[in-house]
């Protein structure tokens, strides 16, 4: 909810809107209410081009399925897929932090929980799996710096988040399943905080765009570039 509020619906407006639309419907989402960004639909959504819901003119005003829409087709496209881009940089950050909290868990566990007497952090192939979490933590979060320095620069604000979203999503599910097989029978129960981070950090290789696309945008990007330099 945050992040579709802040991250991808309200920055259509913050982007794009004009200033009415600014002060009729900005001050919403920051008192509370919950705003949304209209982009699933039975047959599309990973694809945004494939959409077939359409929009009309109704005078001034734009009406789809009954809702008014304020706009210029022309930059409709562009505001949404900008406003993606940047709610991969949230998304992005999102992952890592899930990932920094699923090795805490697990580190903390392994250093306490005991087999035999032992603490189980004292076997080899407990340690290379906290050695896996680390590794991916810290990638993870090297590209969330650079990913949004890219972004607000203006350098690159359509390959790098979806790098970063890729990257840090898929990092996030390996490092949450090695938490879970860390704590072993007792990592899945619904009582236990890895239980939850593992259920949770599903998503966010489909929000804001499967992990599928990230790879289409990243690699199409790179064969578009290279044609305007040919």
């Amino acid at each position: 909810m945050f992040g579709t509020n802040n991250g991808i619906a309200g920055q259509v407006l913050v982007g794009f809107g004009t200033d009415v639309q600014k002060q009729q419907w900005l001050p919403r989402p920051a008192e509370g209410d919950v705003a949304s960004f209209a982009l699933m639909e039975p047959g599309a959504g990973s694809d945004p081009a494939g959409l077939r819901t359409t929009a009309t003119r109704d005078g001034d005003d734009w009406s789809s399925r009954g809702q008014a829409f304020v706009g210029d087709e022309r930059t409709g496209y562009r505001a949404a897929m900008t406003s993606l881009a940047r709610g991969r940089v949230h998304i992005e950050a999102l992952a890592v932090g899930s990932a920094q909290r699923a090795l805490d868990e697990s580190v903390s566990y392994a250093a306490t929980a005991t087999q035999g007497g032992t603490p189980i952090g004292d076997f080899q192939l407990v340690q290379a799996m906290l050695a896996d979490q680390q590794t991916g933590v810290m990638a993870g979060r090297a590209l969330v710096r650079e990913a949004p320095r890219l972004y607000v620069t203006g350098e690159d604000q359509r390959i790098a988040p979806s790098v970063a979203k890729l990257f840090c999503t898929e990092m996030v599910g390996k490092v949450a399943d090695l938490a879970v097989q860390v704590h072993g029978g007792a990592g899945y129960m619904r009582e236990v905080a890895v239980e939850r981070i593992y259920r949770d950090v599903r998503l966010l290789r489909l929000h804001g765009g499967t992990s599928e696309i990230q790879r289409l945008i990243i690699g199409g990007g790179l064969i578009r570039s290279a044609k305007r330099t040919v």
